[in-house]
């Protein structure tokens, strides 16, 4: 491992995952460092700064989601659940709670390696560039600083929140969001439980966006979740 490999913490109490994770993923070029209870990991975070967290929740001295608060509390670090929870309520709780992405036990290397790579070029996107990039996708592309969305290279007019909540999604492009987390951005706090709203306006911006809005290729269902923008 070289000082340049980024760095990956894995918090999980199965031994037999954790050495699977680490031989895979330093095939890839990360470098990665363990722990298997949540304290020993919110210590290993802290001291190594790393650039990505994978986390278990069934933890044997604490609950995940307990570790994800206590590490929002200091830091940005990505954070992918990899867990055998499967229920949509518990991947919301994980999600709310600050977490970037969810994969369900048992899971594919690939499918997390590419979650990764989204989740580490997101970390590396300042604020700025945030705001001025120009996201692509196939024949979708978003000009966030000239307010321009063209498919197939002809403009589509948006309305102010249908804009608005396809900006959220560029920005947060590759990543699961809830419907908290999307009303809350688009429509504010006071809307969090008016998930009708979000319904209605992501069917808009499909008839807009999609070639088939009924088998999208953009505009991704989370099922019971929210949604994802495929990068």
């Amino acid at each position: 491992m070289t000082k340049t490999d980024p760095v990956i913490i894995v918090i999980e109490d199965d031994f037999s995952i954790r050495r699977f994770l680490r031989t895979s993923l330093n095939s890839q070029g990360f470098s990665v460092y363990e722990a298997e209870t949540g304290k020993q990991g919110i210590i290993e975070v802290n001291t190594r700064k790393p650039d990505l967290l994978i986390l278990d929740l069934g933890l044997p001295d604490m609950d995940g989601v307990e570790v994800v608060k206590a590490i929002r509390g200091w830091t940005d670090l990505p954070i992918i659940i990899l867990s055998a929870r499967s229920s949509e309520q518990q991947k919301i709780e994980a999600l709310d709670a600050g977490a970037d992405d969810y994969l369900t036990k048992p899971f594919s290397f690939g499918e997390l390696l590419a979650r990764i790579r989204v989740a580490l070029r997101h970390s590396l996107r300042t604020p700025e560039q945030r705001q001025s990039e120009v996201f692509i996708s196939a024949n979708l592309k978003v000009d966030l600083h000239n307010r321009i969305v063209t498919v197939d290279g002809q403009e589509i007019h948006l309305t102010p929140i249908q804009y608005r909540l396809l900006s959220v999604l560029v920005k947060h492009a590759g990543m699961v969001l809830t419907h908290q987390q999307i009303l809350k951005e688009v429509w504010g706090p006071s809307y969090q439980e008016n998930a009708h709203y979000l319904r209605i306006y992501m069917s808009q911006l499909r008839q807009k966006l999609e070639a088939d809005p009924t088998q999208p290729k953009f505009l991704l269902t989370e099922s019971g979740i929210g949604y994802r923008l495929k990068e």
